[in-house]
């Protein structure tokens, strides 16, 4: 055993597992300050901590026991030793070393550095290390991480007993208890209990889908300081519509956009009013991009009119048609095209969104509606949030979903990339592979079935990052329809059989094709 002071890097400086093998033995007693614990570097040094008589653990800063329970499996540098799957064993076994060596003992207030102490080491003298280190695969220096640690190893006696004075302070601060060591006996017992199929299988699906797990948490979505609640359009949406938008808020300011492809009936209109509003509130500036024929659909709640059952809510937002984005100049209802600054809306919302699939090169690059509005409106001026609309977003091929998906990623391929989507042009230009090989099949083997299974699996992951599409039976099947009432039944079609000639003044088809 070296008997001078040195640093423990961890790295070319020494580390401090092998300081820790070097120097424990039979007999000795070991206290440590660390503010976490991984089985795996109890792993590593079980052979050596079996030899002492006693362990002393206090952990700071102890105001959130979730995270340091959490941190017992390790972290993403263990990912080497998680595949050995054997740690079930190695909890197994702390759990009874804890059991027969160790008190623990929270400590409420934080340390600014860790300790490990050795009494009666080798030579029978104290060591001690402060630094940076917790017990920890990285920490002690097992893995390798790029985390610069610094420790200071006290290999002489009267600077290391200094240290277990100031220790022996603390730990006489902590709390004296039972409950903290019990919570940590239970979370270990966790790890090494046998797991039925069933939790196997729901801890499978909670890791599939813990992404979208309280997604529609109304009070981490929205901002209720804004007063969306009490409004009038709001009120008047049924639940699953209130979800829908939701869902829609969230994925707008998670990706920055959405596409609403509810079927036709379910009240997109409205959902789209209601999102409206949120961001009118938050003053943001909206503007409404819809057919010509639809225009009084929105302009509706923007006046003063008897028509008009949300006026308490007075809506601020511009309404211009799809085919104004090719005009230079004029006027469309109160707005001066030519003078328009179309950068400088906040959130645009695209009714009838499918009428944009299609992306037009044209050799003399003259203005086209997809141009403009990409350029000059989304890509243009302040950050703009996208909402479309559309029963059918897709009409004939993956590429009309592509066009319109450009427009909340700004036409950026590797927008959604650390959302497990390296490239959305690849993504669907599989998804259209695929499809087009399902077409080929026969008829009883093109089924809804054989197409789920066909389509490659992040298609259907951009769908649920950006899309919200439901139809009349998802809505019968998932809400209470006491509150909606039943949808109206579509009759059977009545074929009517009509003769050309009701007055019989000409000769019948078939005598004058005869006579042809």
């Amino acid at each position: 055993m070296k008997h001078s002071s040195g640093i423990l890097d961890n790295k070319s400086l020494g580390n401090v597992v092998s300081e820790l093998k070097e120097n424990i033995a039979a007999g000795c007693t070991l206290s440590m300050v660390s503010a976490l614990f991984s089985l795996y570097a109890y792993d590593e040094l079980k052979r050596e901590l079996a030899k002492i008589n006693n362990f002393r653990l206090l952990v700071p800063s102890l105001n959130d026991e979730e995270s340091f329970l959490n941190n017992l499996h390790g972290n993403n540098l263990d990912r080497r030793l998680r595949n050995r799957l054997d740690v079930a064993r190695i909890a197994r076994e702390c759990s009874e070393w804890l059991k027969q060596k160790c008190e623990v003992r929270p400590l409420p207030s934080s340390v600014h550095q860790n300790l490990i102490h050795l009494a009666h080491a080798n030579n029978g003298e104290h060591l001690a290390i402060v630094g940076s280190s917790t017990f920890t695969t990285d920490g002690l220096g097992i893995v390798p991480s790029e985390a610069h640690h610094m420790n200071t190893c006290f290999r002489n006696s009267e600077e290391a007993h200094s240290l277990i004075k100031w220790f022996d302070e603390l730990w006489d601060s902590g709390r004296k208890s039972d409950d903290f060591g019990d919570i940590l006996q239970e979370a270990l017992a966790l790890i090494y209990s046998d797991k039925t199929p069933q939790q196997v299988y729901f801890l499978t699906l909670f890791n599939i889908f813990r992404d979208f797990i309280g997604e529609l948490d109304e009070d981490k979505i929205i901002k209720t300081q804004t007063g969306i609640k009490s409004t009038q359009v709001r009120q008047k949406l049924y639940k699953f519509q209130r979800d829908g938008v939701l869902g829609a808020i969230d994925k707008i300011e998670r990706y920055n956009g959405c596409i609403i492809a509810d079927s036709v009936g379910l009240g997109k209109t409205f959902e789209a009013l209601a999102i409206i509003k949120y961001y009118e509130l938050r003053n943001d500036r909206v503007l409404v991009l819809c057919p010509k024929k639809l225009r009084e659909n929105w302009t509706l709640y923007t006046v003063n009119d008897k028509r008009n059952i949300m006026a308490s809510d007075r809506f601020n937002y511009d309404v211009l048609n799809h085919t104004d984005l090719t005009r230079l100049r004029g006027m469309s209802g109160e707005i001066n095209l030519e003078t328009l600054n179309w950068g400088n809306y906040d959130l645009i919302v695209i009714d009838e969104s499918h009428n944009f699939r299609n992306n037009p090169a044209r050799k003399d690059d003259s203005l086209t509606r997809y141009s403009k509005l990409m350029n000059d409106i989304i890509k243009a001026g302040v950050k703009t949030k996208v909402l479309m609309l559309s029963a059918t977003p897709v009409n004939n091929r993956m590429n009309d979903l592509k066009n319109q998906v450009a427009f909340i990623v700004e036409a950026k391929d590797e927008a959604l990339k650390s959302n497990g989507i390296a490239s959305i042009e690849q993504t669907l230009k599989m998804a259209q592979t695929r499809f087009n090989t399902w077409l080929s099949l026969d008829g009883s083997q093109r089924t809804t079935e054989s197409l789920l299974e066909t389509l490659n699996f992040d298609y259907f992951k951009l769908l649920d990052l950006l899309t919200i599409a439901r139809s009349r039976k998802h809505i019968e099947k998932y809400y209470d329809m006491s509150e909606i009432g039943k949808f109206p039944e579509r009759l059977r079609p009545v074929n009517i059989k009509t003769d050309i000639d009701t007055e019989r003044r000409f000769p019948a088809l078939e005598s004058i094709n005869r006579d042809i």
